[in-house]
């Protein structure tokens, strides 16, 4: 056979004709369906997609209250109140429309002041003008515009009864934060803004700001006008306490404006917070210092925080002069909005350096430079030191002197705490240091310090908080100065609430509890989804007799504390800023009680108050009775104890 004579394998006819006419029909049905899309159905979609968009418009949600440690004092809370808001169903760019609007405008102007006669708050037709953001400048033209919020009763009967009259205006329920009127630790609870007026500001709402854009739970998206927390626990918890937001969903236009009826979601109470602040100690820490601030000719800010020792619930954190945060002002409250955890400046100051809310510590360092002494073997608890009222610095022989340059004679540790003796704290604890270490003996200094909480955060709950100012670390000064000058508290600036954990830590023998300003989280229903409990930081490794030699020596006689029933630790200070006329004094106290079972640890700085036996001392005094009111240093609340009295 030859090759053209070999058969081929070729498709049937039919088979052709058969796949030829499948394909036919299957692209004859995608080009109709094409067709129909296009010319048919395609001006309904396009109008769908141009002409009827949905929006959903965020409604802010409602805000949850701040409570006491009782859980039943709010010392915030989100009231309901009636707002007005008009809908734009217009385009007021041109003359004609605008027109229109200003009519109305004046025409709701002469409704507030036939209303509210003589208040001259009220808006008038140009504010409201400005409210309706006619070239949506503001806000998208399908927004509603807030043009009243807090209508009065009649106001909103009014605009229900004429609602055929006025198209476009919505009377919505929304919430206005408030505080408690007696102003309970304010600086803690901190105060709220306007959403807008935050994006820029805080790393919170950068974040919040950057992430609107693809959001799709309106649920979780703000409103410009939306109270947000800015300072204190409405910051620290603004996730918890804000809920979600309710929303409007609304067809808009071509032209981005409302058409057909708003659809309401209605928003979310947030979570509350019951605090560990007891009002009734708080009030009495803040009248305390107000009370010293009076008496005292230099001083006008001062700090306290107590801290419970074995929980590390602070139950009162005041500091003064305060502000009300219900009627918010920068420019009245910039020196004094801070609190025991933040770096401020006193009002008035025209060189604040001189007296700023974290001080040196002075001589309340002197039980921790003892401590550091022991456990470093640099002298013996019997071991005795010869106090001749100063110490020698150096080759030039500089003299650094005890307070009233008081000579103690032969002392051993405890007494050199519970004298004071900045000599005993150089010669002893900051120069062996150096002969030890030579200038690693900083590090090692640093590195017990920071144990303690000093130069590190607290951990406490609050935002922003300061870690202090080393100088200790500043080497343009000798190694010498520097261990000499730390050793009685002259080196490095600490805030109140690291002083009062620096405290604790002394009382509970070397635990580092984190202090909490809250310890519940609850929904709206009041149930806990949120416990906060004790928690250790880190803890110490000193001998226990090193302890007990420090507590013994923590006995400096303090008038103060005349006829207070329990044995307590306490130790003075005065820290001392700038020389010769320029020289201030800064009240410090730190204490904690009672001795064996301590239950309450205090802190007290009074910047410029001069000594901290007369200026810092009487502030603890009066928190110490009023925790012992409420709760009881022994464990029985001796406030309960007097009911019972006037009940037989």
């Amino acid at each position: 056979m030859t090759e053209e004579d070999t058969p081929v394998n070729k498709p049937s006819t039919a088979r052709l004709n058969l796949f030829f006419f499948a394909a036919f029909v299957i692209f004859s049905i995608l080009i109709f369906r094409l067709a129909f899309v296009q010319f048919v159905e395609g001006p309904e979609l396009t109008y769908m997609e141009t002409s009827r968009n949905t929006k959903d418009i965020p409604l802010a949600p409602v805000r949850g209250p701040i409570y006491d440690a009782t859980g039943e004092v709010a010392l915030a809370y989100s009231e309901p109140v009636q707002s007005l808001y008009v809908l734009l169903y217009e385009d007021y760019r041109n003359d004609e429309r605008r027109q229109e609007a200003e009519e109305l405008a004046h025409d709701l102007a002469a409704v507030f002041k036939q209303f509210n006669p003589g208040d001259k708050e009220q808006p008038d037709a140009e504010e409201i003008i400005k409210r309706l953001d006619l070239k949506s400048q503001k806000a998208h033209g399908y927004t509603p515009r807030l043009v009243k919020s807090d209508l009065t009763t009649k106001e909103i009967a009014y605009f229900m009864e004429k609602k055929a009259e006025y198209p476009g205006a919505m009377v919505l329920e929304e919430n206005i934060r408030k505080y408690d009127p007696d102003g309970v630790a304010v600086q803690v609870i901190g105060y709220t803004r306007e959403f807008k007026g935050q994006q820029e500001n805080l790393d919170k709402y950068i974040e919040i700001s950057k992430a609107e854009a693809t959001e799709r739970d309106p649920g979780l998206r703000y409103t410009q006008q939306e109270k947000v927390g800015v300072d204190g626990l409405e910051l620290q918890y603004q996730e918890e306490l804000r809920g979600r937001s309710g929303y409007q969903s609304i067809d808009i236009n071509s032209r981005n404006l409302p058409e057909g009826t708003m659809k309401q979601t209605p928003p979310e109470k947030g979570y509350s917070l019951v605090s560990t602040i007891n009002k009734e100690i708080q009030m009495a820490a803040q009248e305390a210092i107000t009370d010293e601030l009076r008496r005292l000719p230099k001083a006008i800010t001062g700090y306290a925080v107590a801290m419970e020792v074995d929980t590390g619930n602070v139950v009162a954190m005041a500091s003064m002069p305060d502000y009300d945060p219900n009627d918010w002002d920068y420019d009245k409250i910039k020196y004094v909005f801070r609190n025991g955890t933040t770096e401020s400046f006193p009002p008035n100051d025209a060189k604040p350096s001189r007296a700023e809310s974290v001080v040196l510590l002075g001589s309340v360092i002197k039980p921790l430079s003892v401590l550091i002494g022991l456990k470093e073997g640099l002298f013996t608890a019997g071991q005795t030191y010869h106090d001749q009222g100063y110490a020698v610095l150096g080759k030039d022989g500089r003299q650094v002197k005890n307070s009233h340059s008081a000579y103690n004679g032969s002392i051993t540790a405890r007494r050199a705490i519970e004298k004071s003796s900045n000599a005993f704290m150089i010669d002893m604890v900051g120069k062996r240091l150096l002969s030890k270490y030579g200038s690693e003996g900083i590090d090692i200094w640093d590195k017990h310090m920071k144990e303690f909480g000093l130069g590190v955060s607290t951990g406490v709950d609050l935002p922003n908080e300061f870690l202090g100012r080393l100088e200790y670390t500043n080497k343009d000064e000798s190694a010498l100065t520097r261990l000499a000058f730390a050793s009685f508290g002259q080196q490095a600036k600490y805030t109140t609430m690291q002083l009062a954990q620096y405290t604790t830590m002394l009382a509970n023998k070397g635990k580092r509890m984190e202090p909490h300003l809250v310890k519940e989280i609850r929904d709206a229903d009041g149930n806990v989804v949120k416990e906060i409990k004790p928690k250790v930081l880190n803890e110490v490794d000193f001998a226990d007799a090193h302890w007990n030699e420090v507590h013994k020596g923590m006995v400096t006689k303090v008038s103060s504390f005349d006829g207070f029933p329990y044995d307590y630790a306490r130790k003075t200070g005065t820290s001392e800023q700038g020389t010769g006329p320029n020289k201030k004094e800064n009240g410090v106290f730190i204490a904690f009680a009672p001795r064996d079972n301590p239950k309450l640890a205090v802190a007290v700085v009074v910047p410029e108050g001069g000594f901290g036996s007369v200026s810092a001392s009487p502030i603890a005094r009066k928190i110490f009775d009023a925790y012992d009111e409420v709760y009881g240093l022994d464990g029985t609340p001796k406030g309960k104890k007097d009911e019972g009295k006037n009940k037989e």
